[in-house]
């Protein structure tokens, strides 16, 4: 389980460039400062091309600032190695996809404890009964044996939730989670991310194109070339 600071997510002064010192190199983000608290729940829109992607993927600890600090629950995290960031990354992150990325080989039950099974090693009770009380949670206590694949699209992004939950993270990335739902299905997933953020005081970011979904968020950023445009708080509109 992730240490609640009150910080969840700090970023000081972040640049990420490619192609460093060849003809193509390319500063995609430029000095970027944020601070995400404990229990915020907040949508990252803008435009493609502007960094949203790079900004999440380094948010993720899946690659590293070219300049700047970084700290998940108040560790600073751009000097670890690799090892250190994919525990850290393990423990204090969870991650909604909008494709779900579920093995189709394993049940639901079974995606869920994944997580838990790659911090310990081997399956118990405990891990069972965590991946069990999850799936209550999202409302597939009946489908919970089914194979991934023979789940609906909902009941799919339900099960990905459940897994981005299980280590208990502090912070929660979701990646157009609603993206490829139709408009009653994504508000279903939407209040269940909502739910999930006002019982455990989990901090989410949200990454949303749809902006009726972005307007239910606490708090609004907008992205523009790599820079943040906007910063809003925001009086969130009913569903």
């Amino acid at each position: 389980m992730a240490d609640f600071n009150a910080i969840t997510l700090q970023l000081k002064g972040i640049h990420k460039a490619y192609n460093i010192g060849l003809p193509a190199e390319t500063e995609v983000l430029h000095g970027l400062d944020l601070t995400i608290e404990r229990g915020e729940f907040v949508a990252l829109i803008g435009p493609s091309g502007s960094g949203k992607s790079t900004l999440l993927n380094l948010i993720g600890l899946l690659d590293k600032p070219t300049v700047g600090e970084l700290l998940i629950t108040g560790q600073p995290t751009t000097q670890l190695q690799d090892r250190e960031l994919t525990l850290l990354r393990a423990k204090a992150i969870g991650f909604v996809f909008q494709f779900h990325n579920l093995l189709p080989e394993f049940t639901a039950l079974e995606n869920v404890m994944l997580p838990l099974l790659a911090a310990r090693g081997r399956p118990d009770e405990a891990m069972r009964l965590r991946a069990a009380e999850l799936i209550e949670q999202v409302g597939l206590t009946d489908v919970g044996k089914h194979m991934s694949n023979d789940l609906s699209g909902g009941q799919q992004q339900r099960v990905a939730i459940a897994r981005a939950l299980v280590m208990q993270p502090a912070l929660v990335l979701a990646d157009e989670p609603t993206g490829n739902l139709d408009t009653k299905a994504a508000d279903n997933v939407f209040d269940l991310l909502r739910r999930v953020n006002e019982a455990s005081d989990t901090s989410f970011l949200i990454v949303t194109h749809d902006p009726r979904l972005a307007q239910r968020c606490d708090r609004i950023i907008e992205l523009v070339d790599g820079r943040i445009d906007s910063d809003k708080a925001n009086r969130v509109s009913p569903p």
